[in-house]
């Protein structure tokens, strides 16, 4: 996994309509933990960080890396078409 910041967590998390509560209760982790990564207290630890990733990236995001002098991002996921 590539390392995603607090700022695209915190991003994705507004763009799912999320609290930080709801985010906790997708990803199987306290709300302390949450709250700590998006404020950048602390480091969290490698299992918390990829239980909060996968939880937003199944509630509809996607992580963008840096590339051609732009920062990292996130934007959601196009919904797939239905047949």
């Amino acid at each position: 996994m590539d390392l995603i910041s607090s700022s695209q967590i915190r991003a994705a998390r507004v763009l799912l309509g999320w609290t930080q509560q709801e985010l906790a209760e997708a990803a199987e982790v306290s709300l302390n933990a949450v709250a700590r990564l998006e404020q950048e207290k602390g480091d969290a630890r490698m299992g918390t960080l990829t239980k909060i990733v996968q939880a937003l990236e199944r509630g509809g995001v996607e992580f963008l890396p840096s590339s051609d002098g732009k920062g990292p991002g996130v934007r959601l996921k196009r919904p797939t078409k239905s047949r």
